[in-house]
């Protein structure tokens, strides 16, 4: 019977672990949810659930991401922009 009860917390770790690597690859909520779907058969209501939650017990860390989230997508960092084209110059 214990192993019923820890189950959902088991489950419910993995998830924050998965998310937790998400956040390294700096997805955001909506690409992480299906991220998770697609490739660890995540249930996106499970995903977004355990999402809120961290955001609650993390609120400044979740406030500082999302606000660099924000910088990193409406300013194109020159870093990526200088890969793409050695990138490019190697394809010819």
């Amino acid at each position: 019977m214990s192993d019923e009860s820890s189950s959902p917390a088991s489950y419910i770790r993995l998830v924050q672990h998965l998310i937790e690597k998400c956040l390294c690859y700096d997805m955001d909520k909506e690409e992480c949810v299906k991220a998770l779907e697609k490739h660890a058969n995540i249930m996106p209501a499970v995903t977004s659930t355990v999402w809120k939650e961290l955001e609650k017990e993390n609120k400044e860390f979740f406030e500082t991401y999302k606000k660099d989230q924000v910088e990193q997508r409406t300013s194109p960092s020159s870093e990526q922009s200088s890969a793409s084209r050695s990138s490019d110059d190697n394809d010819n």
